[in-house]
């Protein structure tokens, strides 16, 4: 039997594809960096080309580093960053303009726009989601009334919508397949996670014509197969069944093995993004989390209660590529572990405004405590810590809307291999933080759902004995000192608040 799964996990900042095998054991990786484009301040893009080309790049150099011949490949999954938005010309393939990254806050006005319209509590009933300019529906609707002649060509059926995952399938099938799996149009504010389909109102609401959107399918199952003439080795994979899809986040409780309800992650990425396992009931937040649908399996959606920070991993970039304090990410680490403590530091890591539960786009990233005596150690580790806290906010959050405490929390993302940072999180959180063996749980979980559908495994259980815990670190703080902590930095994101909407607005 092939046992052997090819994972495409495009992110923000970079492509990777990961080739695992049946133990869900890493054979090959490789990765290309992914240009940042920030033609105007709070405006992110990306190629899509660029997009394309440093993906299938990846995957030909993972296949190609393994040996292994393309007989031994089952499938490939694909995960992605979610609500990045790209238009392209149905007949060339073509893009219209750059994709629009999640992050990118221009359709502000026009979510404030739907606010004072009303709209907020039929998007929240309807998409599970909050308005804001994170997900993709407005920065469509921007696309169609910004690009000079897109919205005719769009209505006479010349223009295809996807986010990344769409993109990818669509391209590495040679155009067979226009599709996205259901926790990804989950996050495009157009989908009815209840009903499984785009909602007729909210597009006609948005003016977005619903020929251009694809169709939703299930997380695991066989979309299409790897078109001919992709180049490299990617040619002689040709046939090779595309077989599982899920948002990057949706993915990573996936590859956590977060089967149950009531088990949780946080991927500590470019943002940070808490996931709750909420089974079959599509709670709706009262308090600015988002549900969204996590997977769908045998027939069976799974959703999710989900808290977004917008600045997590990115703020260490930050201090490394825009301040030059550190030269590598993990300097940041040594640093922090140099002081007994910030002297008094916090940091609101608000660069592109804040995201749950306070949903606020004029918020801006604030360094609060600073005295003559403050260095890069204590700036370092008052970074490091603004992450853990943005996470005790979200877990709170969770806890409130959920009715219970969720009682661990499974780690992952590229910033979790900080112990200290790990620690922090234990402490202010006062639960134990568990961290995997294999961290790339996103490209895990897109390859456990391609795996799936091809048969390499044949249950959930079964891949429950395929996870395997690192380390677990230990709440080790008093609770006055951790009321103290947290009490501390919610005023500083007050007054990042405040700065913002006094200065920004």
């Amino acid at each position: 039997m092939n046992e052997y799964i090819l994972a495409v996990d495009q992110g923000t900042t970079s492509s990777r594809a990961i080739l695992f095998d049946r133990r869900g054991n890493i054979v090959t990786k490789a990765q290309y960096p992914l240009t940042q484009h920030y033609p105007q301040p709070g405006w992110v893009e990306h190629d899509p080309m660029e997009i394309l080309s440093t993906q299938l790049h990846a995957l030909d150099e993972a296949f190609e580093r393994s040996g292994l011949s393309p007989t031994d490949i089952s499938a490939i999954g694909v995960t992605d960053q979610r609500e990045t938005t790209i238009l392209w010309d149905k007949a060339t393939g073509k893009p219209v303009y750059n994709a629009i990254v999640w992050q990118c806050r221009r359709t502000a006005d026009l979510c404030q726009k739907l606010v004072s319209d009303g709209l907020t509590d039929k998007i929240r009933s309807t998409t599970g989601l909050v308005v804001d300019p994170y997900f993709s529906a407005t920065k469509i609707r921007w696309l169609l009334d910004q690009v000079p002649g897109l919205r005719a060509r769009a209505e006479r059926g010349e223009i295809l919508f996807g986010n990344v995952d769409c993109w990818l399938i669509w391209n590495l099938t040679g155009g067979k397949a226009h599709v996205t799996d259901y926790s990804n149009a989950s996050r495009t504010m157009l989908f009815d996670i209840d009903a499984l389909r785009w909602d007729e109102e909210l597009c006609r609401v948005l003016d977005i014509p619903m020929q251009m959107l694809p169709t939703p399918v299930p997380s695991s199952q066989v979309y299409g197969t790897l078109a001919d003439g992709l180049g490299g080795r990617l040619n002689d994979l040709a046939g090779t069944p595309i077989a599982g899809a899920a948002g990057d986040q949706a993915a990573a409780l996936f590859g956590q093995a977060c089967f149950t309800p009531g088990m949780a992650k946080n991927t500590y990425g470019t943002g940070c993004f808490t996931l709750l396992n909420l089974g079959e009931n599509s709670v709706r937040s009262r308090n600015g989390l988002v549900t969204s649908v996590a997977w769908s399996l045998d027939g069976k959606t799974t959703y999710a209660l989900e808290g977004s920070a917008f600045n997590a991993g990115s703020a260490i970039q930050w201090l490394r590529d825009e301040c030059g304090i550190v030269s590598t990410a993990h300097e940041t680490d040594l640093l922090a572990e140099t002081v007994d403590s910030t002297g008094g530091v916090y940091f609101v890591p608000a660069f592109t405004g804040l995201g749950a539960p306070w949903w606020d786009p004029a918020a801006r990233g604030s360094f609060f405590g600073l005295t003559r005596g403050t260095n890069r150690a204590h700036l370092s580790r008052a970074v490091l810590e603004s992450i853990a806290f943005e996470v005790q906010a979200l877990v709170k959050t969770m806890n409130q809307d959920a009715g219970s405490s969720i009682t661990q929390l499974r780690v992952d993302g590229g910033a979790c291999v900080s112990d200290f940072m790990m620690q922090f999180q234990a402490d202010l959180l006062d639960i134990p933080v568990n961290r995997p063996e294999n961290v790339e749980t996103t490209a895990l979980g897109a390859a456990w759902l391609a795996g799936l559908a091809t048969g390499v495994w044949s249950s959930l259980d079964e891949l429950e004995t395929i996870r395997q815990t690192q380390r677990t670190f230990l709440p080790d703080m008093q609770a006055p000192e951790r009321e103290r902590q947290i009490a501390n930095w919610a005023l500083a994101v007050d007054l990042s608040r405040r700065w913002g909407s006094r200065v920004m607005g």
